[in-house]
């Protein structure tokens, strides 16, 4: 029996914000396809938990880099459910190195992971929403600091503005096949610092905020159900920063 309603979640089998988003989504009643490259025993626990909300849950694996195992991945979800409504696109990758080091293989490996790989799993997913007279909503994940970088992620904020084009693009691409297709955005701000990020760092991070605070995963994830719950919202990037984008204290 196919579930009334199946959303894939790029990047949620680690324990990071796409396993937050997939639990959001399976206490909504939704069936959750759960992605990973890399984290399979991780990637099998979530599913887990998730079947614990009473809804269906699978693994997915796929290297979101490489087209024909993005098509092989969303062909196999649409064999196993037979429809997919909701696309969260957690999958990034982010590395921190001096201007003066950065190299032309170090921007590739954040536009494969980042740009290419959110591209590829709108396309392949968006497609075959359009076929669904219901369409569906595609999510992605980009990041506040791409309309004010910090130093050190020269090779990284590249890829991340790259999601909010690819974003509008698909918006109106996907729409044009079917307009009940919608595309937005959500740019996190501090939600998930590194457990390893030193004291001052934290609170240099946190004092950045206008809330003062540290977000959390969970501000993704109801920002994600929000964009689900709005069907008059498509093409928009949605900063979830604590304020920010728009407060520069230093």
């Amino acid at each position: 029996m196919q579930p009334s309603r199946l959303a894939l979640v790029t990047g949620s089998g680690a324990k990071r914000v796409g396993s937050v988003v997939a639990d959001a989504l399976a206490r909504r009643g939704y069936a959750v396809a759960v992605h990973y490259r890399n984290s399979a025993a991780d990637a099998h626990e979530t599913a887990a938990a998730l079947r614990r909300h009473g809804v269906e849950a699978a693994v997915f694996p796929a290297d979101l880099t490489d087209e024909k195992a993005v098509r092989a991945m969303v062909n196999d979800v649409l064999g196993r459910f037979g429809r997919i409504d909701v696309l969260v696109n957690c999958a990034a990758v982010w590395k921190s190195k001096p201007l003066e080091d950065v190299t032309a293989a170090d921007v590739r490996f954040h536009f494969d992971a980042n740009a290419l790989g959110t591209f590829l799993a709108c396309q392949q997913v968006g497609l075959a929403m359009t076929k669904q007279p219901g369409g569906g909503v595609i999510v992605n994940v980009g990041d506040w600091a791409e309309v004010r970088p910090y130093p050190g992620y020269a090779a990284y904020f590249p890829s991340k503005g790259a999601v909010s084009a690819a974003t509008r693009c698909l918006a109106v691409e996907l729409a044009l096949r079917n307009p009940n297709v919608r595309v937005n955005a959500i740019l996190p701000g501090p939600v998930m610092l590194p457990p390893d990020l030193p004291e001052a760092e934290k609170r240099q991070a946190i004092n950045a905020t206008l809330v003062k605070r540290e977000g959390s995963p969970h501000n993704i994830a109801a920002a994600v159900l929000s964009f689900i719950d709005n069907d008059f919202v498509t093409g928009a990037c949605l900063p979830v920063d604590g304020g920010r984008t728009i407060y520069a204290p230093e």
